[in-house]
């Protein structure tokens, strides 16, 4: 992209260090949604962590992996009094491109005095052609520092130069939110025409974006209530304010943005991620009739939430051990052809299994793989743990010869369950399967199961067994008790093998 060569004289930008809150023009910029994007989408590295009064900004500490000489112009930066920025700079010998100057800028937000000397000193080498993401980066730093001043000089110079945009009032927008002034931000919002961006559904959205992403979302429903009359929101409009409800946790308010957004634009199929936040929200309050009710209302009109409703759906219910209310919400996911992934299964598997509904669990896990969710460790510890809780000795062994041959692993607790089930119920060579099994994948298995497979092997008569795991055992640093060992070389004793406890003795 060509860039002009552009005036950099005009541009004040000086940063006092006081608070901040000084006087904007009349023409006020208004907060927006996040930091300026740059060409490729991307946000910069340097977006601040919210805090009401004293945001926290991230730097150069925070990525190892800088090149040498961004690191080095970093530290400048970040370390070096601003009346000295310039000269420090010179003195480094380095050569900066357009990269290299918003790639500091990005990691230069809590240093916005000598982000400003970077950004003039970078700008006489780049022969007074900032790209226009240096300039909103410019912005971004000044606004998120509450250096509104400052911050107004570099927008105005933009606006000489022609590169004033959307992303430049986006930052803005954000700036102003963040720090408690939404009336600024929508006073901003009004003059957009004088700095050659539209009043338009996207600058819109923006604002509404801005201010409800700072838990302010009943300031962003009444301004666009106030300019819906020459501003037609869409559906991205009533998703933003969803979202805030959602945020908020407020239904009462949600359902009337709901029904307003039905009255204004109709049913609408891409409309998803409106109808995640306002079903997720049902749920969440634990109004799930209300939403599965909803959920046929939309299929009927040939809607549907994403993937994300149900999945956050699923795990509510999931936490909360409510079945009921998960399964006509898994029905109406499956009959809207939306594929659960393998979470889903394992939420849901572990709902059922809970329940006792093992027919309908296994269906679902023989199901899972032809919609590509193949089952993990985790799905196979819920079913071992449910059968082997309900003594169900060839089920338990079926799913873990399955289990093993997909190299997925049982839990520490599930291997000592299994050795003892197996044991008690005569399948000793199964409960030695799971000890090797648990060798060889390294689980640590409590002393107190140890001496259960070793007791067990020797009152089955399998008293060579019950030594050669003894003997590994004691390698493996597996306390046995002195009475088990007691047990053991008196059963020796009496089939006349006292050297095979000779042998555990050494």
């Amino acid at each position: 992209m060509s860039v002009r060569k552009r005036d950099f004289s005009s541009f004040k930008g000086e940063v006092s260090r006081r608070d901040g809150y000084t006087k904007s023009p009349t023409s006020s910029l208004a907060a927006g949604s996040s930091p300026p994007i740059d060409h490729a989408g991307r946000f910069p590295s340097a977006t601040l962590t919210r805090q009401r009064k004293k945001p926290v900004f991230s730097s150069y500490l925070d990525l190892p992996d800088l090149s040498l000489k961004i690191k080095q112009l970093c530290q400048i930066v970040a370390n070096t009094p601003t009346s000295r920025v310039e000269p420090a700079l010179d003195e480094s010998g380095h050569m900066v491109t357009h990269e290299d100057a918003e790639e500091v800028l990005k990691l230069s937000y809590g240093f916005p005095g000598a982000a400003v000397k970077f950004f003039r000193w970078a700008g006489r080498q780049l022969d007074n052609r900032h790209s226009p993401y240096a300039w909103n980066l410019i912005v971004d730093i000044l606004g998120k520092n509450r250096l509104f001043d400052a911050m107004w000089d570099s927008v105005k110079t933009m606006r000489r130069e022609g590169i004033s945009s959307l992303a430049t009032f986006a930052s803005v927008f954000s700036s102003y939110v963040l720090a408690d002034r939404v009336n600024e931000a929508i006073k901003t919002f009004e003059v957009l025409d004088q700095y050659g961006v539209l009043q338009d559904v996207m600058s819109l959205n923006s604002l509404l974006s801005a201010i409800c992403r700072d838990g302010q979302t009943s300031e962003a429903d009444e301004f666009l209530k106030k300019v819906m009359d020459r501003i037609r929101p869409d559906a991205d409009s009533y998703a933003i304010l969803l979202e805030g409800r959602e945020n908020e946790g407020n239904v009462i308010k949600a359902r009337t943005t709901f029904r307003a957004m039905i009255s204004q634009i109709g049913w609408d199929p891409f409309n998803v991620p409106a109808y995640d936040s306002f079903l997720t929200l049902l749920v969440k309050d634990s109004l799930i009739n209300e939403a599965v009710g909803l959920l046929n209302v939309m299929r009927n009109n040939n809607c549907s939430p994403g993937l994300k409703f149900f999945k956050t759906a699923l795990d509510v219910l999931s936490n909360k051990g409510d079945l009921p209310a998960a399964l006509p919400i898994w029905k109406v996911m499956v009959a809207s052809r939306i594929m659960p992934d393998l979470a889903m299964y394992n939420s849901i598997i572990g709902l059922l299994c809970h329940s006792h509904e093992m027919e309908l669990a296994f269906s679902l896990f023989d199901e899972m793989v032809y919609h590509g969710a193949y089952p993990d460790s985790q799905t196979y510890n819920i079913l071992f743990q449910t059968l082997v809780k309900n003594r169900k000795v060839h089920d338990a062994a079926c799913i873990f010869h399955e289990m093993v041959k997909n190299e997925s692993q049982l839990s520490p607790r599930n291997c000592e369950m299994g050795i003892k089930l197996f044991l008690d119920e005569s399948h000793p060579d199964m409960a030695i399967n799971i000890w090797k099994h648990a060798v060889q994948w390294n689980i640590t298995i409590r002393d107190e199961s140890a001496n259960v497979l070793v007791s067990g092997l020797r009152e089955q008569s399998r008293l060579p067994e019950a030594c050669k795991y003894a003997e590994e055992m004691l390698k493996r640093g597996v306390s046995l008790s002195s009475k088990e060992l007691s047990r053991l070389k008196h059963s020796l004793s009496k089939v006349q093998k006292d050297k095979l406890y000779e042998k555990l003795e050494k």
